[in-house]
């Protein structure tokens, strides 16, 4: 039986970090009051708009970024970006282990607020705690927006998503040989990386602003180079009845080995048992059909339970039995290969949800 005590810690973890996001969101950067209605015009154009260079060097405290377009929400949105871009963030976040990401939040009643953040970070959109400290325009239809940052609460907010990141991944990564070397075991550490990834980029920010960085970090790069030796270490045997040349034993191989998985090998923990049968149907004008029908299930030999059905029948025509038959085949070969790979990871990627 796999050990999941982890996850009820993962889950005060992503509580902390959503909590933290929350109070970033909630909170000031300690530059201008926010503007409210419209930008103030008629009047003296501000220092941060003529002068910004020297407005900056009277700001120390805050990172701040100008922007400008023909209206105050583009403008708005200008400053944001040029601040952000200030960063230079270029983490990469994998979209597809995001999703394992928001299926634990949402099993275990948490907000998507801290994943959308780090991706939108990552992306250059924003940064928590950034707010516009002010708005003008000249009265004809060019609008100015001041973007502010503070810099102390900046860091205090950072090195504690931080810390809670790597109270996550320490709690995922947690587990005997034994339950590494399985599906749970390949998807803990695969999330694992994500969220090294996501802590990449809050290091980046904490540096730009100068402040110390959070100690003892485990590396995205490093996680992933584990998570695919847990996967060259899962035995998968492949076992197909009444298949020809291997073509539909080949393709399911293919499957696994897409996501890092070797078939073969003796004590496998997981064996894919596939039942096939083709037969003749019936024969219209000069055309000849066949019928295959496929059923797979993925079973854990720990227990004997079936972790994934498939299965599915299709019909071929042509001039010959033969050919019909080789048809079908090669068009059951397309469909493994369209679907299984994609079923299979979303049923890795399941095994964190609601835990």
């Amino acid at each position: 039986m796999l050990r999941l005590k982890p996850f009820s810690m993962l889950k005060t973890g992503l509580s902390n970090l959503c909590l933290l996001v929350a109070l970033a969101a909630c909170g000031t950067t300690g530059g201008p009051a926010p503007m409210s209605g419209g930008a103030r015009q008629n009047q003296q154009m501000p220092e941060w708009v003529s002068n910004l260079s020297g407005y900056r060097a009277l700001r120390q405290a805050d990172v701040i970024a100008v922007g400008q377009g023909n209206s105050r929400q583009t403008a708005e949105a200008e400053a944001m970006r040029q601040l952000v871009f200030f960063f230079e963030v270029d983490v990469t976040i994998d979209q597809k282990v995001v999703d394992s990401f928001r299926g634990i939040e949402g099993g275990a009643g948490i907000s998507h607020s801290a994943i959308d953040s780090a991706i939108a970070l990552a992306a250059g959109m924003s940064l928590i705690g950034a707010e516009i400290g002010d708005a003008w325009t000249d009265g004809r239809g060019e609008h100015f927006a001041l973007a502010v940052l503070n810099k102390a609460g900046t860091a205090k907010i950072y090195s504690e998503m931080i810390r809670t990141n790597q109270g996550i991944i320490d709690e995922l990564t947690r587990m005997s040989q034994a339950e590494r070397n399985t599906f749970v075991g390949f998807a803990s550490f695969q999330l694992a990386a994500v969220i090294a990834d996501m802590n990449a980029s809050y290091s980046k920010v904490l540096a730009v602003i100068g402040a110390p960085p959070v100690q003892g970090l485990r590396r995205g790069d490093d996680l992933r180079r584990e998570t695919q030796e847990i996967a060259r270490s899962i035995p998968i045997s492949i076992i197909v009845t009444n298949d020809r040349q291997n073509r539909i034993q080949g393709a399911f191989a293919r499957s696994f080995a897409d996501l890092g998985f070797r078939t073969g090998g003796a004590n496998p923990r997981y064996v894919l048992n596939v039942d096939l049968v083709v037969r003749p149907t019936e024969h219209v004008s000069n055309r000849v059909f066949a019928r295959l029908e496929l059923n797979a299930n993925l079973i854990d030999t720990s227990n004997n339970s079936v972790l994934i059905p498939f299965n599915f029948n299709q019909r071929e025509g042509h001039n010959s039995e033969s050919e019909a038959q080789n048809m079908a085949f090669t068009r059951a070969t397309d469909r493994i290969g369209r679907e299984y790979g994609n079923l299979l990871s979303g049923y890795i990627s399941s095994l964190l949800q609601g835990r």
